[in-house]
C-alpha cells in the first residue's frame, strides 16, 4: 500500500484542507498507517497533479486562505483497483523487538524501562480509539452499528487498531514483568 490509498481513503469521507487530514490522520487513520504532516502535503499535491483529487481555494476573512480536496472520480476508480488487488501478508519491523532479543546479553534495565513507556503510549491509544469508536457509532449499541451502521469502514479499522494496541500493551507488560523476574531471581543466585 502507499500513501496515496491512505490519503484517497480518508478524503472519501468529505472536503478536507491538508490540516484536516493531518488530524484525521492523527485520530483515526494513524492506528493503521502512519505519515508525517510533510508527507501528506507532498502527497496531496502529487494527488492532485494526476487527477485523483481535486482541490479549491476558500477565501478567508481571518485566517490564511486554504485549500479543500475531495476525491475525484478517477481517485475513486484507484481505490476500487487497490481494494480489489490481492494484498500482501503484514509483518512486523519494531526496533523494540530486537531489544528484547538481546536483552539476556546486554542488560534488561533499560529494555523493561522502554517495554513499560511502551505500554503506557498504549494505553493511552486504547483510550484515544474508545472514544473515536463511541464518536462513530453514537448513541447506537456496537453490534446494532456493525450491523447498520451508515460508513462502516473507519469503525471496522479502529477496532483493529484498538485490538491492536490492547495485544501491545498487554504483551509489553508481560515481557517486562519477566524480565524483572529474571532479573531478581539472577540477583537470588
Amino acid at each position: 500500500m502507499a500513501l496515496r490509498h491512505a490519503v484517497l481513503a480518508a478524503l472519501l469521507d468529505g472536503e478536507y484542507s491538508g490540516y484536516q487530514l493531518t488530524k484525521a490522520f492523527d485520530i483515526g487513520v494513524a492506528n493503521f498507517w502512519h505519515a508525517l504532516p510533510q508527507q501528506l502535503y507532498a502527497e496531496l499535491s502529487k494527488l492532485e497533479k494526476e487527477g485523483l483529487i481535486a482541490g479549491r481555494q476558500v477565501v478567508q476573512e481571518t485566517r490564511p486562505n486554504k485549500r479543500l480536496f475531495q476525491v475525484t472520480d478517477a481517485g475513486r476508480a484507484e481505490l476500487e483497483d487497490f481494494a480489489a488487488a490481492s494484498s500482501k501478508p503484514s509483518s512486523i519491523r519494531d526496533d523494540l523487538l530486537v531489544k528484547v532479543q538481546v536483552a539476556d546479553r546486554v542488560g534488561t534495565e533499560s529494555v523493561i524501562g522502554q517495554l513499560q513507556d511502551r505500554a503506557s503510549a498504549a494505553e493511552g491509544k486504547i483510550e484515544l480509539l474508545g472514544k473515536l469508536l463511541r464518536q462513530l457509532r453514537g448513541d447506537v449499541e456496537e453490534e446494532e452499528f456493525l450491523l447498520h451502521g451508515e460508513r462502516i469502514g473507519p469503525y471496522l479499522t479502529c477496532l483493529r487498531g484498538l485490538s491492536f494496541e490492547q495485544e501491545h500493551r498487554d504483551w509489553c507488560l508481560r515481557i517486562a514483568a519477566v524480565l524483572k523476574e529474571r532479573q531478581s531471581t539472577r540477583a537470588e543466585r
